[in-house]
């Protein structure tokens, strides 16, 4: 299990160096940057949210968060929008 635990860490190590609040990053970004595609369910928006229990915790989520980040498919479902912990929502995105 603990493979699974570490294959989002380039994901986590690319937003820890990252200066933007906010950007988005399409699927096919995210898959360079960790290397494989992405699975199926990864076009849900419930993949990407924070978990909202401790038992819907997923290794992709953790790697957001110990990144500085939270994540948010886009309504078109092209791509992903990463905002920084601790930022308070100006409006609607």
């Amino acid at each position: 299990m603990a493979i699974d635990q570490n294959k989002y860490d380039s994901l986590r190590d690319y937003l820890l160096k990252q200066t933007r609040d906010e950007f988005v990053l399409t699927f096919i970004e995210i898959e360079e940057i960790i290397g494989f595609a992405l699975s199926r369910s990864s076009q849900r928006a419930r993949w990407w949210e924070k978990e909202r229990n401790p038992q819907d915790a997923m290794p992709q989520r953790d790697a957001i968060r110990d990144g500085g980040y939270e994540a948010t498919r886009l309504s078109d479902g092209q791509g992903v929008r990463f905002r920084r912990l601790g930022l308070k929502r100006a409006g609607r995105w």
